[in-house]
């Protein structure tokens, strides 16, 4: 399936240690906080998968509009989820960032460690309870789904269940990102704690995948060429990132693998988050910005420019990707993680997966 105007989004680790270097000078000084306040700027610190390279991205096109009609520029720094959230923690006393936007549960991390402060933005009325936060220190701003990933060329159809994972064909053939590291690869952990019913069936299939397992990848983003060329039979990965890669990697299909034989195929939300930064150096303009990410005009381009999905429910996008992507949600059982569980055990949860898979 071709998938035309969208680009690959989530760069590859190396990309992502360039936007980081690029991102240092904003916390090469220590001390108070040099920030104009009335600048006419912002500083974002977004996981990644929504920026591109050539420039034709949601972000590129988001931050371009938003500057055009505001005058207000945006400086982006891209990272994992996770490493986003402990930059802010490292810059706590000297808080460099105006509006962090990172995957469940990093986004819930950081409002556990006092990082976020209460803003609901216009629209987020029309956001669902589940994605966003009650107290107002997050909302979604694209929708998403943790999915997995195989090669449509050698494989003739999809594994249809975790099981199938096990065959032999599947020996250093398969490979998913390091959990409570990467957003996608923590969702790993996610769904096997749903599908199996519990910690300890989990990491007892988790320990027998381990035997086909290539290795850890701190990167979702560099599994999903790999599979493309059939270095990879199987990978995790994220509806969204997957679906607007397919046009340059057409060999990749997109699947969500059942419980066991006869069982629904399953998947969970895994949004991109917003949040308002405690202490924001220009907090008046990254609530115009929040403002801007949920206004009817942006999420209408959630698809049709990012291959997401909308974060509002009352915006009913008919264009083609939209189409396309309500197609590979068919008869797909959603489920809702129990998020403050996984924010309070994330780390035993993790330990567990170390101990198990000897990584």
């Amino acid at each position: 399936m071709s998938v035309p105007g969208i680009r690959p989004f989530r760069k590859p680790l190396a990309a992502c240690c360039a936007a980081l270097a690029l991102g240092a000078p904003l916390t090469a000084c220590g001390g108070a906080s040099t920030a104009d306040p009335d600048a006419k700027e912002i500083t974002v610190y977004s996981a990644d998968g929504l920026k591109s390279e050539k420039g034709d991205g949601f972000y590129d096109k988001v931050f371009q509009d938003f500057r055009k009609k505001t005058g207000i520029k945006v400086n982006y720094v891209e990272s994992g989820s996770g490493a986003a959230v402990q930059r802010l923690a490292r810059e706590r006393a000297n808080t460099k960032a105006d509006v962090v936007v990172t995957l469940p549960p990093f986004i819930q991390q950081a409002d556990g460690k006092g990082l976020l402060d209460t803003y609901r933005p216009k629209g987020a009325d029309q956001v669902a309870a589940a994605d966003k936060d009650p107290a107002g220190k997050w909302t979604s701003i694209v929708n998403n789904y943790f999915c997995f990933i195989y090669n449509k060329k050698q494989l003739k159809q999809a594994p249809a269940t975790w099981q199938d994972l096990l065959d032999a064909k599947f020996r250093n053939k398969l490979q998913y990102s390091t959990p409570g590291v990467a957003g996608d690869g923590t969702a790993v952990l996610i769904k096997a704690l749903h599908d199996f019913g519990g910690q300890d069936p989990a990491m007892a299939f988790l320990k027998k995948l381990q035997a086909n397992n290539v290795g850890p990848s701190s990167s979702t983003g560099q599994l999903a060429p790999k599979t493309d060329k059939g270095e990879l039979l199987a990978a995790n990965g994220d509806v969204q990132m997957n679906y607007a890669n397919l046009k340059s990697m057409p060999n990749q299909g997109i699947f969500f693998p059942a419980a066991r034989p006869g069982a629904k195929p399953t998947t969970f939300a895994l949004p991109y988050a917003a949040g308002l930064v405690k202490n924001a150096p220009h907090r008046a303009n990254a609530q115009k910005f929040l403002d801007y990410l949920l206004s009817p005009e942006v999420q209408r381009q959630v698809s049709a420019v990012g291959g997401g999905f909308t974060s509002r429910k009352d915006i009913k996008p008919t264009d083609a990707h939209a189409t396309q992507l309500a197609a590979i949600m068919k008869n797909v059982e959603i489920f809702r993680p129990d998020w403050q569980d996984i924010d309070k055990n994330l780390t035993s949860y993790v330990d567990a997966w170390r101990t198990a898979t000897g990584s």
